[in-house]
């Protein structure tokens, strides 16, 4: 399978050529232009209970799945937030984590499950008790609100992130939940609550830009209803 970016930027966009038979999954509604010797149809990865797991995750129940099923030919891809993509090798050895906006598309043989927090780390990291992860052999595309930058940490160091820049982790990754400052309160009038302490050695992608403090910035502009 390969595959190139275009129009770098905020607005990228994602070419893959697939040979006779060969497949990729990408998120509902991925899909900008294909060739007419593709076929797109909506695949239950994981079956039902995946399907549900996802949703809990608050992804879509159904992804795209496009098949290059009578000979080759190219799909052009685009996430629904702006912002990049970074493609990412999966060799079965380790397995990544997505935050919930964070999986784009893959090849046809890595698998995409959901991944259970534990009580406490749902509650306070911010990204809820279900996340994404991904594991198999071949190409794992992210995306992100804004670009994507990688933070490497090294082995016995630490490196503390806010959980709304976080796009992809590795499933190895050693990390705690903490309040952002000292005391209780500094932690929630900073505007940033609880974030997370990573434990070297790993590298984490982050996004530049935060969802969440987005729409807490575009809300006062959004029309409202006059009595």
């Amino acid at each position: 399978m390969e595959y190139e970016f275009v129009s770098p930027g905020a607005f990228m966009m994602l070419k893959v050529k697939l040979g006779y038979g060969e497949s990729l999954k990408a998120e509902a509604g991925a899909m900008v232009a294909m060739s007419p010797t593709i076929d797109v149809e909506s695949h239950l990865e994981g079956g039902v209970v995946g399907g549900v797991l996802r949703m809990l995750a608050r992804e879509r129940f159904f992804f795209q799945r496009l098949v290059a099923s009578r000979g080759p030919g190219e799909v052009l891809l685009a996430p629904s937030c702006l912002g990049e993509i970074m493609a990412l090798d999966l060799d079965g050895t380790g397995d990544y984590i997505l935050q919930k906006d964070g999986f784009f598309a893959a090849s046809g043989e890595v698998d995409i499950s959901s991944k259970v927090q534990g009580l406490i780390r749902g509650l306070l990291s911010g990204e809820g008790f279900f996340l994404l992860r991904a594991s198999g052999v071949g190409k794992l595309f992210v995306s992100s609100f804004g670009a994507i930058y990688p933070l490497d940490v090294p082995a016995g160091e630490e490196l503390v992130i806010d959980n709304g820049h976080l796009v992809a982790w590795p499933a190895t990754a050693d990390y705690s939940i903490t309040k952002a400052a000292k005391g209780w309160i500094s932690s929630w009038t900073s505007g940033e609550g609880f974030v997370l302490q990573f434990r070297g050695p790993g590298r984490v992608l982050i996004q530049s830009r935060n969802c969440r403090a987005f729409a807490d910035w575009l809300i006062p502009y959004l029309p409202t209803k006059k009595g």
